[in-house]
């Protein structure tokens, strides 16, 4: 796009559903399907973005978002560089913070989970919209981050998961400030801890436990042009021991039970689970272990369990399925040696709320409407990210794109193609300033909802 020429309004785009989230370029896609027929947007949130495009002052930002690229992206490389395995963010936390302070933010603060969190005020009488990006990677402590570049891309552990959603909402706040544009709503920015793996979405269950006034959110994760998240896969996952006495292999046959072939009744019992094709619901024994040497009927042994839908009800409904047949298992390994020495004991570990955003509300029509005076077609699609909570709250959230191209998550080969990376930036930008309004140009789409009670 030269310099300061204007942007000119791509015809309203149709509206796309996926059946698969791996389509979409979001890291952790869980194969999220959504059911819905396209729909037009409203006229109010067409008004809106028509007003913020036509606009000199949203002109001039989005310049200002591309004059910021190459700035943005070193922020990109000096947060890569600082490793952030799970619950253990906060060094990264730290730089994030001192970043946002430099940058006009200076009552940002690292909150009791290890969130950044800062607070850009409107004029008042406003939404409060959070915009987010987590501080976790998968890898853990001791692994190689340095940034390399070949080929035209950045490469480097968890550099497009998720710390380009990190530089986005930096290089946000600085033109924001630097141009003084006055919101209507408020902006909070966080950088969220515990997205990845057991962290169990501890830092954004956080933000909305201890900000009961959060009228909606929009999540920043590696993303391709025009995607939208609207429905989040909740999940459940257990760890599951069994116990039992132990003995030789020989001697003691015939008087205890194994817990490893306790263990293995249960996995075929599960593996002859039958779940809905919709709403998606998967399961897996996602790993196993125990037993001391070959030649001992094993005392112990453990497995994980991954349980997932894109409802809750069949979620439940499996859980409760698998549950029972662990059990079941056990009864049935005490029953062959007429014993009652093997016991089992299952653990949540992991338990992420499933929910969606209704592909009709205002937040899903404003990414819709923003996508395309980009000229991008919107893609509607599901996964486990963070906006998982507010959806399991019934406040309305969607997960986006920062811009550029991505691949390799969770991999040490994870790479970015920051090339005009920038027009990512501006149209995530526009969704957002569209949802929280803009002082003299628009009003604010998101509607301001009453506060939740503790």
């Amino acid at each position: 796009m030269p310099r300061h020429a204007p942007l000119r309004l791509a015809p309203l785009a149709s509206v796309v559903f996926a059946l698969a989230a791996a389509a979409t370029g979001i890291a952790h896609a869980q194969g999220g399907s959504v059911a819905a027929t396209p729909t037009q947007v409203r006229p109010e949130v067409d008004k809106a973005y028509t007003q913020l495009m036509a606009s000199p002052a949203i002109q001039k930002l989005l310049e200002a978002v591309k004059a910021d690229h190459d700035r943005s992206v070193e922020d990109l490389k000096m947060l890569t560089e600082i490793e952030a395995p799970p619950f253990k963010e906060q060094k990264r936390a730290e730089a994030f913070l001192a970043r946002m302070k430099a940058l006009g933010l200076t009552d940002a603060k690292i909150d009791a989970e290890g969130n950044v969190v800062g607070l850009r005020k409107g004029t008042g009488n406003g939404p409060k919209l959070l915009i987010s990006a987590h501080l976790d990677t998968v890898f853990p402590a001791g692994t190689d981050v340095k940034v390399k570049e070949r080929d035209g891309k950045l490469y480097a552990p968890g550099i497009s998961d998720d710390t380009r959603g990190l530089s986005v909402l930096l290089s946000w706040l600085k033109v924001l400030n630097d141009n003084k544009i006055q919101t209507v709503g408020d902006l909070l920015i966080v950088g969220n801890v515990g997205e990845e793996e057991l962290g169990n979405l501890r830092g954004i269950k956080a933000i909305f436990r201890d900000n009961l006034d959060i009228d909606g959110m929009v999540g920043l994760e590696p993303a391709a042009d025009g995607t939208v998240l609207m429905l989040g896969t909740g999940s459940h996952r257990y760890e599951v021991t069994f116990k039992g006495p132990g003995g030789h292999s020989y001697g003691a046959f015939g008087q205890v039970p194994s817990a490893i072939h306790g263990m293995g009744r249960a996995i075929a019992k599960i593996a002859d689970i039958r779940t809905p094709s919709f709403p998606k619901t998967t399961f897996t024994v996602g790993t196993v272990g125990g037993g001391t040497s070959v030649n001992t009927i094993a005392p112990d042994a453990r497995m994980a369990v991954d349980i997932r839908s894109d409802e809750m009800a069949p979620l439940l409904e499996t859980e409760k399925k698998i549950l029972a047949a662990i059990d079941e298992a056990v009864v049935e390994e005490n029953k062959r040696w007429n014993v009652n020495t093997l016991s089992v004991s299952t653990k949540l570990i992991g338990d992420r709320p499933g929910g969606r955003t209704q592909s009709d509300t205002v937040i899903v029509e404003a990414a819709t409407r923003s996508n395309a005076a980009f000229g991008h077609k919107t893609l509607l699609t599901g996964a486990s990210t963070d906006a998982n909570v507010p959806m399991s709250l019934g406040i309305p959230a969607i997960i986006i794109g920062g811009g550029g191209k991505t691949g390799g998550f969770h991999a040490l080969s994870e790479w970015i193609d920051v090339t005009d990376g920038w027009k990512g930036a501006q149209n995530s930008l526009v969704t957002v300033l569209g949802l929280v309004g803009v002082q003299g140009t628009s009003a604010p789409l998101l509607e301001k909802r009453p506060p939740r009670s503790k």
